[in-house]
């Protein structure tokens, strides 16, 4: 608590009883490192003898309690193993934590959430789409009707519904975004297959009398592709916006868990009492990555 709300940029000394987890960058770049046990931040360190006196942040800890002997060890080996300093890039939220830390941790969920989510709608929507289009009759008229009744619904309350429905978490959240956003992806399948099955290469298919899962699965889901890898680039993005949005009204993930929806819940007051930075660092990162998909996915559409 005592370097909560630090501003970013700031940077102060602490002293672990243990000594830091060694671990490759790689695997910290992944996993990063488990907190130390009996980390206190200090103002600094002095040696009075044989031992070292911490002077610690907290004004009420008594220094004298914090001294520890040097064990054999030099001064330059002890602050090596045991005092290290600390960079708060975007600086702390009102507990003390690191926010850039939290940013990452929740960029990791946002991205997961919209992977996942994209690829439940691929699932249920090129199939949807791909049995109403290929069959027609009374399929498509069942298909289509499913279709606008969902796409009657706003989103963001059957997301809402579905998440009551199977509750919060990490694994709800993505199926609750990836059932709402099927039906894009079915209605874009549905054209290009009702597009693709006129054609004659189709027609001679069913004359070698293939059976209709063949005709489907290597004969026009292969050409269709295109515009499918498109809206799902879209539909990243929303799911993405999705995630933020439920985190925010706090039907995302559960705490502790950091999202950056959440991260903007618990500090958008801050806008107001001079800490501004714990609900800016989050909003920027949700813009740049919404707004760096639907590039992408624009790019994808000139060359598909």
């Amino acid at each position: 608590m005592e370097i909560a709300l630090k501003p970013p940029g700031y940077s102060c000394l602490f002293f672990s009883q243990s000594p830091p987890e060694q671990v490759s960058v790689f695997r910290k770049m992944l996993f990063g490192i488990a907190q130390q046990s009996g980390q206190i931040g200090i103002q600094s360190h002095s040696l009075r003898n044989d031992s070292i006196i911490l002077i610690p942040m907290d004004p009420l800890t008594n220094p004298e309690l914090l001294s520890g002997p040097l064990q054999g060890k030099t001064l330059h080996e002890f602050e090596k193993q045991y005092i290290s300093k600390e960079y708060f890039l975007l600086g702390t939220d009102n507990f003390g934590r690191d926010v850039l830390s939290r940013i990452i941790i929740g960029l990791r969920i946002s991205l997961s959430v919209g992977f996942f989510a994209v690829i439940i709608s691929l699932m249920i929507g090129v199939f949807a789409g791909a049995v109403a289009g290929y069959f027609g009759g009374w399929t498509d008229k069942l298909v289509m009707w499913v279709i606008n009744v969902i796409w009657s619904l706003p989103s963001l309350l059957l997301i809402i519904a579905i998440s009551f429905a199977l509750g919060k978490g990490f694994w709800q959240m993505f199926i609750a975004i990836g059932l709402s956003m099927w039906v894009e992806v079915a209605r874009v399948v549905r054209g290009q297959v009702l597009s693709i099955k006129q054609n004659e290469y189709i027609e001679a298919a069913r004359a070698l009398a293939f059976s209709h899962w063949r005709i489907i699965r290597f004969h026009i889901l292969p050409n269709i592709w295109g515009p499918v890898i498109v809206i799902s680039a879209a539909n990243f993005s929303t799911a993405i916006l999705m995630e933020a949005g439920l985190s925010f009204l706090g039907l995302g993930v559960a705490p502790p868990a950091p999202s950056l929806g959440g991260m903007i819940r618990e500090s958008y007051m801050g806008m107001f009492f001079g800490y501004p930075w714990l609900s800016l660092f989050p909003g920027i990162i949700i813009i740049s990555i919404v707004f760096s998909l639907m590039l992408f996915g624009r790019v994808l559409k000139k060359f598909l």
